[in-house]
């Protein structure tokens, strides 16, 4: 099971060190969502990370980058700005979908649909899951072939719902709230991963 760390809205103290610890516990993928920054401002950020994490990362805003820092990929929001076939030369594409029609058309284009809220988001009050919704995404996890589109759980994810995602049928979880909020995010990250494990034996 996939486990992708979402990056906060703004920097937090001490962020490139954390960064690197979470990809030395084993994060694979950080998905790096800084909406209100300008393009100069994120590359700079970037340019001083560790060069061994710039293939992982994956940029949810001023897609170009990811081509011109050698980047991981890129990540489309929610907001109609999504193409129905993404550019693969990117590298790895991925978007958000929050209805299930959204999903079903992106399965076999992207390489990860992120589909939320599945539980009360930590990070935004009031997003909550919609009882009718989630029921049929459970159908459609079931019996729907996904076509190499891996289906990642948004929303809400701890170390206590990690395994009910995974039950549910989905082939990862995303992390926000449930690391950036924490006192020690790299231990919030790894409980998560810890949880999962003994899930899968």
């Amino acid at each position: 099971m996939s486990i992708v760390v979402i990056t906060a809205e703004e920097e937090i103290p001490h962020e490139s060190r954390v960064i690197r610890d979470l990809f030395a516990a084993g994060l694979a993928r950080l998905h790096v969502r800084r909406t209100g920054w300008t393009e100069e401002r994120l590359r700079c950020w970037i340019l001083k990370l560790p060069a061994e994490v710039k293939p992982r990362l994956v940029l949810h805003q001023h897609h170009r980058l990811a081509v011109a820092l050698g980047l991981g990929g890129v990540h489309w929001r929610d907001d109609g700005t999504a193409p129905e076939v993404p550019d693969r030369s990117d590298g790895l594409v991925s978007r958000s979908c929050h209805n299930l029609e959204s999903l079903r058309r992106s399965l076999g284009h992207y390489d990860s649909v992120f589909f939320g809220p599945v539980f009360p988001s930590i990070s935004k009050q009031g997003h909550v899951p919609d009882a009718t919704v989630m029921k049929e995404l459970a159908y459609l996890l079931r019996t729907t072939d996904r076509n190499g589109t891996e289906v990642i759980a948004l929303g809400g994810i701890t170390a206590e719902s990690a395994p009910r995602a995974l039950a549910m049928g989905f082939d990862g979880v995303a992390l926000l709230g449930a690391v950036w909020s924490a006192p020690d995010p790299v231990r919030a990250y790894s409980d998560v991963q810890s949880a999962i494990a003994v899930h899968v034996i």
